[in-house]
């Protein structure tokens, strides 16, 4: 652990001053070397307050995606978040996870980016990713499952940013069908897993889960072509969320997902998704990817989190997200 790390440590257990001396002794580091620490730590963005006679004293931390900052809210974990890849900028935190599990990276990992520059969802469709606006990560995961046993992860993950959400803001997103979290109708959060299998056996290789929370963005940050179906937490909640904390939200709930997945144990989780789900005894606007439309009542979720809907022609039948897209009959989600 390098001095910045170590008095940062320290200065974050503290409510009160801790004295230059005081920190030299406990980390063994000259008045120097402290006084250096300190200044680092301030033109990283953290609130150090300093007073002749009393010491240190750390008055707000910065709203930054590192490594420390994460840490300081995250809990322990069984598998994911137990290592951190922290950056800046990346083009896209899924490919970076793809490219750690080509080099042969365990399971687990955790890429978070500040931005993302060739962000993606689901069609290949674009993500935006503004710097210092948003969570953008992925999660590898190398789970020993058939890949039809991995078809609800998407799913799960939608119920955990739900739990983080709820847990961080004190409100609850809902989730339109099939992984979109929502807010007052609006796209919070955008899902994309993405599956690796070997040739030969159709064995899975690595599944690589990631999600994009708009956090900070006001309606001038999205572009015309999103700005009436995307919503960030500051505009749903008219205050700032801190990102580190919900990032640590995010990862103690994907980890207590990922569990109940390789238990095969679901049934929490249908339940909850079926609580969230904002189409259930609605009419929706089905829209398959060759092209069309119709309408349909969404009547329940099954148990693979497939929708079963009724057709105007009275029908039932189960649908899959790979097969359409599904839209409110008024909106993006209602």
């Amino acid at each position: 652990m390098s001095s910045r790390d170590e008095v940062l440590s320290l200065l974050r257990g503290e409510e009160a001053f801790l004295s230059g001396q005081e920190l030299s002794r406990r980390l063994g580091l000259s008045r120097a070397a402290i006084w250096k620490a300190v200044d680092t730590l301030r033109r990283e963005g953290y609130e150090i307050e300093a007073r002749t006679g009393l010491g240190y004293r750390l008055c707000a931390a910065p709203d930054a995606l590192t490594e420390a900052e994460i840490r300081s809210f995250l809990g322990e974990t069984a598998v994911i978040g137990r290592k951190l890849f922290c950056f800046d900028q990346l083009d896209s935190t899924n490919n970076y996870a793809k490219a750690l599990a080509q080099s042969g990276a365990p399971g687990g990992a955790a890429v978070i980016a500040d931005s993302q520059t060739a962000g993606r969802g689901r069609m290949e469709r674009s993500f935006q990713s503004p710097k210092g606006q948003g969570i953008y990560l992925s999660v590898l995961l190398r789970p020993q499952l058939p890949p039809e046993r991995l078809l609800p992860a998407t799913a799960l993950a939608g119920v955990a940013v739900c739990a983080a959400v709820e847990r961080v803001c004190g409100t609850r997103p809902g989730l339109k069908w099939p992984n979109d979290p929502v807010l007052k109708g609006k796209k919070l959060c955008g899902i994309l897993t993405e599956m690796s299998l070997e040739a030969e056996t159709g064995r899975l290789q690595s599944l690589v889960l990631g999600i994009g929370i708009n956090v900070g963005q006001r309606p001038g940050d999205f572009t015309p072509e999103v700005q009436e179906m995307a919503i960030s937490l500051l505009q749903a909640l008219g205050k700032p969320v801190s990102r580190p904390q919900l990032t640590a939200a995010l990862l103690e709930e994907l980890d207590r997902a990922y569990a109940a997945l390789l238990a095969g144990d679901l049934s929490a989780y249908r339940e909850a998704y079926r609580r969230d789900c904002v189409n259930l005894g609605k009419t929706v606007q089905l829209l398959p990817f060759g092209g069309g439309r119709e309408l349909a009542q969404a009547l329940d979720v099954d148990e693979e989190f497939s929708l079963v809907v009724r057709g105007e022609d009275g029908r039932e039948r189960t649908i899959r997200s790979g097969e359409v897209s599904v839209r409110g009959l008024w909106g993006y989600s209602e």
